[in-house]
């Protein structure tokens, strides 16, 4: 079951590990990075509502699959957060391949 995350206090170091811990449960990603923006957003509307995060996952379970549909599985497997602890979310889903050739 997944922790209920209070909209009012978000205590983001722990937000950021329980993203990454479902990521890595459900992607195993041989690279991956959960990195809290939220500071570089502050005092923009919603900015209190959750946090602004941005992933680097990388997954071969990504090969064959648009950029599209790669972010629609990160969304689904995060479901549980994006109404109440993330506000934004960057997104960058590469396959090992794509993550080689972009070093």
């Amino acid at each position: 079951m997944v922790d209920q995350i209070s909209a009012e206090k978000i205590d983001r170091d722990a937000l950021r590990a329980r993203i990454e811990a479902r990521l890595r449960s459900r992607f195993a990603p041989p690279h991956l990075v959960v990195e809290d923006q939220s500071a570089v957003h502050a005092g923009h509307a919603g900015a209190q509502a959750g946090g602004h995060l941005r992933v680097l996952i990388i997954s071969s379970e990504f090969e064959g699959q648009t950029h599209i549909a790669r972010h629609r599985k990160i969304y689904e497997a995060l479901k549980p957060w994006m109404q109440k602890g993330i506000h934004a979310l960057s997104i960058r889903a590469l396959t090992p391949e794509e993550f080689s050739a972009a070093s």
